[in-house]
């Protein structure tokens, strides 16, 4: 017997390939497939057959995830399922700056970070950095109020549920697969059409400053000096690799899967690297007669990181020293690469003279002068019994551990450039201090703790009636502590990188004032500073769920949930949330027999979820830690008056007010499969609203501080939803399936309680969230050269006011329509397939476009050939400027540079070979599948920059995603 089994939704199982009845000749082939039903687990273990599940959800499968060189799997959902947007906001090995939005954001200062929850249990690590892809069997996005009430506080953004791979009952053999991939992966490039060294010398000489300006255009005309590509000179081609190891094996009343797995990653940024080994453990088992069952999953990972320090500090982003994708394009040309070996050399030729030498100064960076490495060692482990009490009752407990340790160390070497420059500038009037290096080691903690225990209820009523009904309490605990310390001076004979050798001991030297006062302190150099966290966070709730089917045409279910958190106090710390929701199983109806429908069904839902997580965490971060104290008094301490004794004093005004923000969501939805199941697909349509958002009001100064934070306004998102696949040809040994779906997401503000008046990007009563407001650029003025715009009455001016012409523009960072599409295919072991993900209606602020039209700074940077069609009196007929516009910082409050960054990319591709059991004849190996995957590849856009793709408002310092090409094979033994 032939039998394929996956896991779709929540778990959603099924039977794909040769129908599980193929034997059986005395049933049709219709009686055969309608025997087979889709098995939708929901929340909690809730189960439900896909014709009778009453929620908008949608699965990715296994097939869609393995094999594909991304460090998390959340870079393979994106364009997989209507409704989830997901950018990367890194291409940087092993980041875990990656956004997921699920039916648009909904919430202002809030985490719109959906809910995530493997084998059941609920994890507080949202970066998955390491987790195995190929240890996924499915990944479930659930969406309206019906699949998420049941995790009330922390299903508001929705839930993403990932099944790891289990062993088989019944399999009686082991079995043994290994996968292997190795690729490339390239930095791909801007379309700002930079200069080229003779370009950039003609910039300079009309803008009479640089070298250019130096030179006669026939001099220009003749230079034979450097004219370095510094995007191929601080960039080179990264490499992936991977090699995964899977062992399965069961027994009638045991099974188990085991894994490991290692990946490595070389970015194409020098320093930036990555390394992770994986270990999974799944083990199930049950009694004999069926009623005890039992699991146990553990989950290892450890990785190794080099990263760039701009991950964490965003203080550098427009740093056009210490930020490689920044300089890589303002790099002036006439720069020749690799000029000095160490920092020494370089201090000695430039000295403190950093202006126009950034990128000289880069490239000792990128020789490892600012290292930056992060360690993390992550456990996800858990537990689940249950005990069938009666044929009705069952009793279960699901505890589990989500534990993560990182240690981050960062440096700046004491014998690079920087360091030299530090020791040059700093010290007494009288001796200069020698060590200008330093080192930062940050260690966490965090532990979090997660019990669910249950009583389920399951009753059949004569031949129509079945209820469900189960009782559900959950508890969650997390504890986490970090310490920070950082040492200044770093004797660079002896210093070895995080090993706490090397470290300078504090210097004293006499204050230069003490003439004035002899009672000041002396001054301390080289004193570390140190730091430290501890925060104890906490849930409780208890919920109940009921389903009632009739005659598989009509069900209801229902959820209520009260929910108990650490965060707020008094009367808010608790809440109840709830759901309701019905099915109309029209394909059952008597006046449907005959049609070409196998399934057509009609659902809606309506309920409610809570927010707790009112303060976004990092990247990465677990959401249940920020904004302990937000509603809370904290006391902090600081130095006296010029630095003697100390002070205690309140770190701000905290609001005991503040509740949870509470989101509402109804939704209406039609699932159909027809044409003898070629054509399969859904349609849903969402009203989902924010009350109570989490944001700052401004307060009167007297206070001590200008702002306050409270719960005001509403937001709402609405959207549509589609999702259709059409198997176009299933035959045995040619298949080709076509898919597409698309969602239309837009916010509004119903209510806000002092909308934003000024800022490029504001949020005000009935508009879009963070929608542009921007004064309207018309062009140049073919008169004089300077830039035209439009006031607020839409009249042409020159000087438009930078304040109320700003006006409403109806557009956002925020995609309103986002989706993919693709196709599958299979010839006699050839297979082809191919998935292209788009985003449309979403508009960024290139300001590193602002950078390179700058003609002022060509001195010292590098800009964009366009200028050499700015105005001038015999090129009027242009749309830049003229080098001596007098209105040209206006355009910083206009949407010159706001740019359209919709895309369609060819987001994964595959073809490969299947090797038939004739070709590998009765040996060991008994499949084999051979591939070529590329990722990125193609890219369609207005967007001129590195990438459209990650969530941002501006564009400076966003590490694109890469373009990749791996090779690799699949063995089974």
């Amino acid at each position: 017997m032939n039998v394929k089994l996956r896991v779709l939704t929540a778990g959603v199982l099924f039977f794909t390939g040769q129908a599980i009845f193929a034997q059986d000749t005395t049933r049709s082939k219709k009686e055969k497939e309608s025997a087979i039903e889709e098995v939708v687990v929901l929340g909690y273990n809730k189960t439900q057959t896909k014709p009778k599940d009453v929620t908008a959800s949608t699965t990715v499968t296994a097939e869609k995830l393995q094999n594909r060189p991304n460090v998390s799997f959340l870079n393979s959902l994106q364009g997989e399922a209507p409704g989830l947007t997901i950018n990367s906001a890194s291409g940087s090995p092993g980041s875990a700056k990656i956004d997921v939005i699920i039916r648009g954001v909904s919430s202002i200062s809030a985490s719109s970070d959906p809910l995530y929850v493997i084998d059941g249990m609920i994890s507080n690590t949202t970066q998955f950095r390491n987790l195995n892809s190929n240890d996924i069997e499915s990944v479930s996005i659930l969406k309206d109020a019906a699949a998420t009430s049941i995790y009330g506080n922390r299903g508001g953004n929705g839930v993403i549920v990932i099944r790891t791979k289990q062993g088989k009952y019944g399999a009686n053999r082991f079995n043994l697969t290994y996968t292997g991939t190795t690729g490339l992966g390239i930095l791909p490039r801007t379309d700002y059409n930079m200069a080229n060294a003779k370009e950039i010398l003609t910039i300079q000489n009309r803008a009479k400053i640089g070298k250019g300006s130096e030179m006669t255009l026939d001099q220009i005309a003749a230079y034979n000096g450097p004219d370095t590509d510094w995007h191929k000179e601080l960039f080179r081609t990264g490499t992936t690799q991977t090699h995964d190891l899977g062992m399965m094996f069961g027994g009638q009343n045991v099974n188990n899967y085991t894994s490991i797995g290692y990946m490595e990653q070389v970015g194409t940024i020098p320093t930036t690297d990555f390394k992770r080994f994986t270990l999974r453990n799944n083990l199930n088992g049950k009694s004999t007669d069926g009623r005890f069952t039992y699991n146990a999953n553990i989950g290892l990972g450890y990785s190794k990181r080099g990263q760039l320090d701009e991950e964490t500090n965003s203080g550098i982003t427009s740093n056009v020293i210490q930020n490689p994708l920044l300089t890589g394009i303002t790099a002036l040309p006439t720069h020749a690469a690799n000029q000095y070996s160490n920092g020494q050399a370089l201090f000695a030729a430039i000295g403190s003279t950093t202006t126009g030498n950034n990128v000289l100064i880069l490239e000792d960076i990128l020789r490892g002068a600012l290292p930056n490495r992060l360690n993390e060692t992550s456990v996800v482990t858990n537990f689940a019994a249950s005990y069938k009490l009666t044929d009705d009752f069952t009793i279960s407990n699901k505890s589990g551990v989500d534990y993560k340790y990182s240690e981050r160390t960062f440096a700046r070497s004491p014998g690079s450039y920087l360091a030299l420059v530090v020791a040059s500038q700093a010290g007494t009037p009288v001796n200069p201090t020698p060590f200008g290096g330093s080192e930062t080691i940050l260690k966490q903690n965090d532990f979090t703790f997660n019990s669910v225990t249950s009583v389920a209820y399951h009753k059949v009523i004569g031949d129509k009636h079945t209820i469900d009904a189960g009782a559900y309490l959950d508890y969650m605990k997390s504890h986490f502590n970090s310490n920070q310390f950082t040492q200044n001076g770093l004797y660079p004979l002896t210093w070895s990188f995080g090993s706490g050798q090397g470290y300078v001991p504090p210097a004293y030297y006499p204050n230069p004032n003490a003439n004035l006062n002899p009672n000041l302190p002396p001054i301390v150099y080289y004193v570390p500073t140190v730091g430290a966290l501890k925060t104890t966070a906490g849930t409780l709730a208890y919920f109940a769920t009921v389903d009632y089917d009739y005659d598989s045409k009509y069900g209801v279910s229902g959820v209520i949930r009260r929910d108990g958190s650490y965060r707020f106090t008094g009367d808010n710390q608790w809440a109840t949330f709830w759901s309701a929701a019905a099915r109309w199983n029209i394909d059952k109806e008597s006046f449907m027999e005959g049609s070409t429908f196998d399934m057509l069904k009609l659902r809606a839902s309506y309920g409610t979820n809570g927010n707790q997580n009112i303060v976004a965490a990092a990247y990465g971060a677990n959401p249940l830690l920020p904004a302990a104290n937000v509603v809370r008094p904290f006391i902090t301490q600081s130095n006296g008056y010029n630095g003697l004794g100390g002070a205690l004093y309140p770190s701000g005004l905290q609001n005991p007010n503040i509740q949870w923000e509470v989101i509402g969501q109804g939704n209406v939805g039609l699932d159909f499969r027809m044409l003898k199941r070629k054509l399969e697909g859904s349609f849903d349509v969402y009203d989902k609203t924010t009350d109570k958002l989490f944001n700052t009001l401004p307060i009167s100064n007297i206070n001590g501080q200008p702002t306050i934070r409270y719960n005001n306004g509403k937001l709402q998102n609405r959207g549509v939803e589609a999702l259709l696949r059409y198997n176009i040809i299933t035959k045995d040994d040619v298949r080709l399936s076509v898919y597409a779906n698309t969602a239309y997401n837009k916010s509004k503000f119903l209510e806000l309680r002092q909308d934003d008046s000024a800022g490029d990007a504001r949020n005000v009563t009935g508009g879009l969230l963070s929608e542009w407001y921007l004064i309207r650029y018309v062009g140049v003025n073919k008169d004089n050269g300077n830039m035209l715009f439009l006031d607020k009455d839409g009249n042409v001016t020159e000087n438009p006011n930078t304040v109320t012409d700003q006006v409403k523009t109806n557009k956002s960072f925020l995609p309103k329509w986002s989706g993919g599409f693709g196709l599958n295919a299979e010839y006699k072991g050839f297979f082809l397939d191919a998935h292209f993900s788009y985003q449309a209606d979403v508009w960024k602020w290139d300001n590193q476009l602002t950078y390179i039209y700058d003609n002022s700074s060509a001195a010292n940077y590098n800009l964009s050939s366009d200028l050499l069609n700015a105005w001038t009196p015999t090129n009027t007929n242009t749309n830049i400027p003229s080098f001596n516009a007098s209105n040209k910082n206006a355009a910083d409050y206009s949407d010159r540079y706001l740019k359209d960054a919709s895309f369609i990319r060819l987001k994964t591709f595959t073809i490969g070979y299947n090797l038939s059991k004739s070709l590998l004849g009765d040996n060991v190996i008994k499949n084999a599948k051979l591939f070529i995957t590329g990722e990125n590849l193609l890219t369609f856009t207005k967007w001129r920059g590195y990438d459209p793709e990650p969530t941002f408002q501006y564009s400076s310092s966003v590490y694109p995603n890469l373009k990749t090409v791996s090779i690799g094979a699949t063995l089974d033994f």
